[in-house]
């Protein structure tokens, strides 16, 4: 049961579309010196009182055109998740649209002020286009942060631990488990709030929010920066009973993250989550094999070995 779960997994779209970001890191690899590597959830500008963060997200057409609202607001909140993840506070957004002046267009920019509103970061500016046939959005973000949450911080010998709010449903056709546009505002702003805390705290040293590479793919995303491995035990990873193991480990919670701690501060970064009915717990613990090995029950099997197959080849 294991090696064809992992077998699929691999396979996945998500997953995929994380590879073909080699040719991106290859392409720009002549570009002017980064003084901060890339590879982690937003770029990290450091400041003299913390740091600025900037990260950006655009989103396939099938999804924009089959859920216009839904895709606006996801473009707000998959941008401040990537701020959050790096123990940072959204500062404000700006987007580039494209679209005719239709009911979808309408609808995107619809949602992305419902989450603007919601999360209660505004948009400032942006690029219209509103001259197209179809419904196109790409959307950025700053951050500031006073203490970082980031993937080169993880050390092996941490525990690894999956933060998910299981509080939601699948926003179908995709992948997309929505904890978030039924919720109270103040509750998701209340819980975007925990990863700053956690990282001034500091209970975690590195996070990463889980992407639509899956739970598996993301932490794969976080150990080739980290240069690591990890053995993950799916038994432990938070999941609504429901659903079946490869969909959810292929599903993009809209809120989920990956967090590393030492063993002194694990009891406290989970009581952090559950106090406010978010479900969390270690799932693993990394080492410096480089490998990404996952058990379940009796089984054991390699999900992926960065030692001959890089994933993003982004950090390293």
């Amino acid at each position: 049961m294991l090696t064809d779960l992992v077998s699929a997994l691999r396979k996945s779209s998500g997953l995929n579309q994380k590879v073909a970001i080699q040719a991106v890191a290859t392409a720009l690899s002549g570009s002017y010196p980064n003084p901060y590597p890339n590879g982690d959830d937003a770029a990290v500008i450091p400041t003299d009182d913390g740091f600025d963060l900037l990260a950006g997200e655009g989103f396939i057409d099938e999804f924009v055109t089959s859920d216009p609202w839904f895709a606006g607001w996801c473009g707000v909140m998959v941008n401040v998740s990537d701020i959050a993840a790096m123990g940072g506070k959204p500062v404000a957004i700006i987007n580039a649209v494209w679209g005719d002046l239709n009911s979808d267009t309408k609808q995107m920019l619809e949602g992305m002020a419902a989450a603007s509103q919601a999360f209660q970061v505004p948009i400032v500016g942006g690029h219209s286009n509103l001259r197209n046939s179809s419904p196109r959005l790409a959307v950025s973000i700053l951050g500031k942060a006073k203490n970082l949450l980031s993937s080169f911080q993880a050390k092996p010998g941490q525990n690894l631990v999956a933060a998910i709010d299981l509080r939601g449903k699948y926003q179908l056709p995709f992948n997309n488990w929505n904890a978030a546009t039924h919720a109270p505002p103040e509750r998701l702003r209340g819980d975007l709030s925990l990863l700053p805390e956690i990282a001034n705290k500091g209970l975690a040293t590195a996070a990463k929010d889980i992407s639509q590479a899956g739970l598996l793919g993301t932490a794969v995303m976080l150990l080739e920066s980290a240069r690591l491995g990890a053995e993950i035990n799916l038994s432990d990873i938070p999941k609504p009973d429901h659903v079946e193991w490869l969909k959810w480990l292929s599903s993009f919670p809209s809120f989920g993250y990956l967090l590393c701690c030492d063993d002194e501060n694990l009891d406290s970064l989970l009581e952090t989550f559950q106090h406010r009915n978010i479900s969390a717990a270690k799932i693993g613990r990394l080492d410096q094999s480089r490998q990404c090995k996952v058990s379940f029950l009796s089984e054991q099997a390699l999900f992926w070995d960065l030692n001959t197959t890089p994933l993003t080849s982004m950090g390293v």
